[in-house]
This record gives structure tokens, sequence and C-alpha cells, in this order.
């Protein structure tokens, strides 16, 4: 069968949630998804409830991925272990909670296996390599399709994953640095890919923010705690299209959606 993924860029703030609530049913309905995946790790500006990773499932989101601000509200740990629906990344170390892969049912009996992990480049060094847990990843999980998140700084850090991955994993995609990218693509060996989705939230901003506070920031002021930008949203996304017989895609799209 064909099965339609789509992969929608970092939630950013209560507009970002405001504005996901608003189209994404419209646009699964309009692109016939059978399966959503969005990360949600900015639903706070940084860091994710359980309220907010609930209005994200409300909203239409079939699995949750996270980043480099999982802990940044850490009433989460207790909902990442009791729902296995909202992932981190799987190369925290292993005495954190929660889980950084699974399986779900899709559609017509379709196993799609899910993978979050984080890059190291400019990150937290402390991360465990995400391409060989990437590869005992893949070795747990029983399933048709396979859907990796990267949620990584640098492009060539992203690049590399997909190649890594390519023939293994049928999309792979970047998040984190909030801007989209005009690489989507089809690697030799059948992997979709795309080095960043981009994000969803305040259109007029700096990933998200006021643009002043991030200016101030590079001029050397006074640190200040992150507001989200006022004025007209967006919401990017990349869609999939994946033949499951063959295990490969056979298109990438970009889905946007902007005021």
């Amino acid at each position: 069968m064909i099965l339609h993924l789509l992969a929608v860029g970092d939630v950013v703030g209560q507009s970002g949630l405001d504005y996901l609530t608003r189209h994404l049913r419209s646009l699964k309905k309009l692109k016939a998804v059978d399966f959503t995946v969005v990360n949600g790790e900015n639903a706070s500006g940084v860091g994710i409830t359980p309220q907010q990773a609930q209005v994200i499932f409300d909203a239409g989101c079939d699995v949750i991925t996270l980043g480099n601000h999982t802990w940044n509200r850490l009433q989460i740990a207790d909902f990442l272990e009791e729902n296995p629906y909202i992932l981190r990344p799987g190369n925290y170390t292993n005495r954190v909670p929660g889980r950084g892969w699974g399986v779900f049912d899709g559609p017509r009996g379709v196993r799609v296996g899910v993978m979050n992990l984080i890059g190291r480049t400019e990150m937290d060094a402390n991360f465990d390599n995400p391409f060989t847990v990437a590869d005992r990843a893949l070795k747990e999980m029983d399933c048709d399709v396979v859907a990796v998140d990267f949620h990584a700084e640098a492009t060539s850090e992203k690049g590399a994953m997909g190649y890594y991955l390519d023939g293994r994993a049928q999309a792979v995609w970047g998040t984190h640095t909030h801007v989209p990218t005009a690489d989507g693509q089809i690697l030799p060996q059948g992997t979709g890919f795309v080095t960043d989705l981009g994000m969803t939230g305040p259109a007029q901003s700096i990933l998200g923010i006021k643009p002043e506070q991030a200016v101030n920031r590079f001029l050397g002021g006074l640190p200040r705690r992150y507001e989200e930008a006022p004025g007209p949203c967006k919401l990017n996304a990349v869609l999939f299209t994946i033949d499951t017989q063959t295990k490969k895609c056979v298109g990438v799209e970009r889905v946007d959606i902007q005021d």
C-alpha cells in the first residue's frame, strides 16, 4: 500500500499550539495523511508540559517527538513513562525517563516505527552516539515503515544520518533549527530525506521568538527570558509518500501553511 506520512516542524509556544489545532486536521484531510509525527519540544517556548502534549494529540498528531529541551519542563517526566506515543531522543542516557523509539499501528495493519535521535555537533557532548543508537533501535523495531526525527544543529550531521540510514529507514528528517530547507529528496537506496522541517508558530520571528530579543543577545545585552513573537503564524511540514511493499519512499513534498 501507499502510506502518506506527515512530519510537522517544531511547535513553538501557545500560538504554535493554537495554529496546529486550527490547521492540522484539515491539512491531513487535504493530503490524505495516514500518520502524523509532530515535534513538540518547544510547546512551552523551551520544553513541553503534559497538558501541551495533550493539545498536540487532540490536534490530530499520532506521535510526538522531542529534543534538547525535553527536560526544561520536568513535569513531563512521568508523562514520558506513561504515554508510549511521546518520544524523547533515544540517545539520552538510559537513566532518564521515557523511550526513544516505538512501533505504532498505522492504517490497514501497517506497523509504523518512529525513532527520535539528537545530534552531538554543537550540542551536549554527553549524548550517546546517535548513529550506533540508530543501529540498536533498528534491531529492536519490528515494523513495516521506519521514520526518524533527527534533532540536530549541523546540516552535515543531519545529512550524514540520512545517508547512514538510506535503505534502512523510509523517512529521515531534521528538526531543531526551525528553518525549513528546500532539499527534500529521495536518497539512492530509497529513503526520503529533508535537512529540516522548519517550525509551527510565529512567522515574523527568529526561531519563534521576538526578533529584538535575539538581536539583543547577539549584541551582548543582558539575557532575558525568551517571549514568543506576536503576529501571523505558519506551519512547516513535509509529506513523505511511502510504498510499504517495496519499503521505499516514492515522494517527498513540502507542505507549508502561512497566514
